[in-house]
């Protein structure tokens, strides 16, 4: 349980970090702000992906489990934090695009820690 609350802050950390340089990026370039949403979506598979392999990769067992109850708790954090924030707790289709990104990504990275070899 305490390495797997270890990645979740680090996946959280993560994200943070890379949403802080694509919001560099957007005020400082000529980049369209339409790519925020796609970029978000992205940034935050990645980070628990990363957050997934790692855990899988240390446990040794069960990655796709592992890997998709880290995205879930990732997600619904992230859904009920902004959801606070906002005021409003509706589901649109992209709070249903992350979620399912999330869960995969989680659970792709699950699967990839788990059979990682040491090179």
């Amino acid at each position: 349980m305490k390495v797997f609350f270890k990645e979740y802050i680090i996946s959280i950390l993560l994200t943070i970090l890379l949403i802080f340089i694509l919001s560099l990026l957007i005020s400082t370039t000529d980049v369209s702000e339409n790519i925020i949403k796609p970029v978000v979506i992205a940034i935050t598979s990645i980070s628990i992906m990363i957050g997934s392999f790692r855990v899988s990769r240390v446990k040794k067992e069960k990655g796709i489990i592992n890997g998709s109850i880290l995205g879930l708790i990732y997600i619904l954090t992230l859904y009920i934090l902004s959801s606070c924030l906002n005021f409003n707790f509706t589901i649109t289709i992209t709070s249903l695009i992350m979620m399912l990104f999330g869960i995969v990504g989680g659970a792709i990275g699950g699967i990839i820690g788990v059979n990682f070899k040491n090179i």
